[in-house]
């Protein structure tokens, strides 16, 4: 067992970390007030193979390791979590999805620029659209169809809370054809965005992760040829579940870096501010946060990593990505409330940075399976 990072993993650690101060840093709190989403900094992240970080070469991508995808998710969500989910998004769950389970016509045609990031010189990423009005954590009950016409599928319905909305150029689509077969009559689609019929429509006023574009897209008859369909008839479900959760390590890593974030600029605080004569971090009250925060947040550093060293080395990875997603989300959740509070009345105000990374912090506990799913995940796995 070894715990030390290879030379090539420390590389990309300092080549997100120095990104993300950068080119994150500056503008990120102006671009979380005005919702503005940060496609300058999504177009260099395709620029340094951060977009399609684990797709083999062959198909547009780094072909690096999921560690060294953690490792970049945590130093720049460290700073700026609107733009790690992006990428986030786009490399668990659409690249990893299609260069797994699609065909190779479906990998040359779609895999290849989404995990560019880029495609004539434009910026092409990919949506993943599972939630819907009602089916959030209860995946089973969608009601967009797609009815199967021949030579090609129907597909209508809504789907909300989608991740790169609007700024995405292909959607997977997750919809039901056959009702009577439950999760066995769920498809996967390939959808591109300016298919007629697609329509983006209203942009979510959301807590936190401002910068992102979440969207509602909605579908009304559009036309799905049966080649954008993913897998055997049926198999849409399983592909969900599946992709989700290698997503969960993802969003476990974001989580991660944004405690990270809260507690480096905490402890940085707590060296300057002075109260009764010396700086905070003399006073005991504040010494036991930080060391409470330092040993949450290597404890959900580790998990992360353990779950990513799983699927890179093709092991059952859902436990622990479910460990790895409700621990660190719960994590930084508790390690950015502390941080304001550490910060005081400092903590309050945006140009610290903290009450940023609180809000950042709650999605993590909801999007891509809330904390009570994962423990419905792990409760399974452990009592069987």
């Amino acid at each position: 067992m070894h715990f030390e990072l290879t030379e090539e993993h420390l590389m990309i650690q300092k080549a997100a970390r120095d990104f993300a101060q950068n080119q994150c840093k500056p503008g990120v709190i102006e671009r979380d007030e005005l919702q503005k989403f940060p496609k300058e900094q999504v177009m260099q992240l395709a620029d340094l193979g951060f977009m399609g970080m684990m797709t083999d070469p062959a198909y547009g991508g780094s072909g690096m390791d999921t560690i060294s995808y953690v490792l970049a998710m945590e130093e720049i969500s460290k700073v700026d979590a609107s733009t790690s989910v992006c990428m986030s998004v786009n490399n668990s769950l659409v690249c990893w999805g299609l260069e797994k389970f699609g065909n190779e016509a479906q990998k040359q045609q779609y895999l290849t620029p989404i995990a560019q990031g880029k495609k004539d010189g434009e910026l092409y990423i990919g949506a993943f659209l599972l939630s819907e009005p009602e089916a959030g954590s209860d995946a089973t009950s969608q009601r967009t169809t797609a009815e199967d016409m021949g030579d090609h599928y129907l597909i209508n319905g809504t789907k909300n809370w989608i991740t790169n909305g609007s700024s995405a150029s292909v959607y997977l689509v997750i919809a039901q054809t056959d009702v009577a077969k439950g999760s066995h009559g769920i498809n996967a689609f390939i959808v591109e965005k300016n298919w007629p019929g697609v329509t983006v429509a209203a942009k979510e006023n959301k807590l936190g992760i401002r910068g992102s574009d979440t969207h509602t897209i909605m579908f009304t008859d559009v036309k799905v040829p049966k080649e954008n369909r993913i897998g055997e008839d049926g198999f849409g479900f399983k592909f969900a579940m599946k992709t989700l959760a290698g997503g969960r390590i993802g969003i476990a890593s974001q989580a991660l870096g944004i405690a990270s974030g809260a507690y480096e600029l905490a402890l940085a605080y707590s060296k300057q501010r002075k109260a009764f004569g010396k700086e905070i971090m003399h006073h005991q009250a504040i010494q036991f946060k930080l060391a409470d925060m330092a040993t949450k947040i290597e404890a959900a550093r580790l998990l992360c990593l353990k779950a990513a060293w799983e699927k890179d080395n093709g092991l059952d990875y859902t436990l622990s990505s479910s460990m790895a997603k409700v621990y660190a989300s719960e994590t930084a959740m508790w390690t950015t409330t502390e941080a304001v509070q550490i910060h005081g009345g400092y903590g309050f105000v945006k140009e610290y940075h903290v009450e940023r990374l609180m809000r950042d912090a709650k999605i993590t506990q909801i999007y891509e399976g809330t904390s009570e799913v994962q423990r419905i995940v792990i409760s399974r796995s452990i009592l069987k």
